[in-house]
């Protein structure tokens, strides 16, 4: 068990007092990763709405068509599918027992959409896995726990053989950005994280990556 530094994932639940200002961080944080015993979790933390608009983390899993054919509860049964069977879709961050926080992390080849992009398409052959999204419980956003998922989704990523983990998110414009359009990250959080520039897709989104430590 460890108890200083930052969150890492070593493969099983490990937990972590993070000694810093912000609030969460003074409790213990621990991550899980999403599958058949930890569904009821996400539930939990999605809610009723799958997060967003009966999302259920499926917009870039589908192709646009298909996602929208299908919000609500198919989306949710195609996703509780791929947990039941043991695919990697990501983690929970857990203050105590209660689900806070959850970051999709996944083989880029598995997202449909993403391999579709005309903007964020591929440039190389590596077969590196993808940060996609984030949900925060709304009491623990805007605290940093962002950072705490990217670390922690990425050793994830690098314990099931990930040769580099890559995200996609925003650099915003402005100061506040509605919390609809935060759901794929921001580029400061993963610079924190140890994420560095890829490529420059557009004004306002960078592909990011970060290396396993050799």
């Amino acid at each position: 068990m460890k108890t200083t530094g930052c969150p890492v994932f070593p493969g099983q639940p490990v937990f972590l007092l993070c000694k810093n200002a912000d609030s969460h961080r003074m409790q213990k944080i621990s991550f899980k990763p999403l599958e058949a015993s930890t569904w009821s979790d996400l539930e939990t933390l999605f809610g009723e709405r799958g997060a967003c608009g009966g999302c259920w983390c499926m917009t870039w899993r589908l192709s646009s068509r298909d996602y929208e054919q299908n919000k609500g509860e198919n989306n949710r049964r195609m996703f509780r599918e791929q947990a039941e069977a043991g695919k990697p879709l990501g983690i929970i961050a857990y203050v105590g027992d209660t689900p806070v926080g959850w970051c999709s992390v996944s083989p880029r080849e598995t997202l449909t959409r993403l391999e579709n992009s005309r903007l964020l398409k591929r440039t190389d052959a590596l077969p590196v896995w993808s940060i996609t999204c984030f949900f925060v419980k709304k009491e623990y956003r805007r605290k940093g726990l962002s950072v705490d998922l990217i670390r922690a989704a990425a050793e994830y990523a690098f314990d099931h053989g990930a040769p580099a983990v890559e995200a996609y998110p925003m650099i915003p414009k402005k100061e506040s950005v509605p919390e609809v359009f935060a759901f794929i990250g921001f580029a400061g959080s993963f610079e924190k994280a140890g994420f560095h520039l890829f490529r420059q897709a557009s004004e306002t989104r960078p592909v990011m990556r970060l290396y396993p430590k050799q």
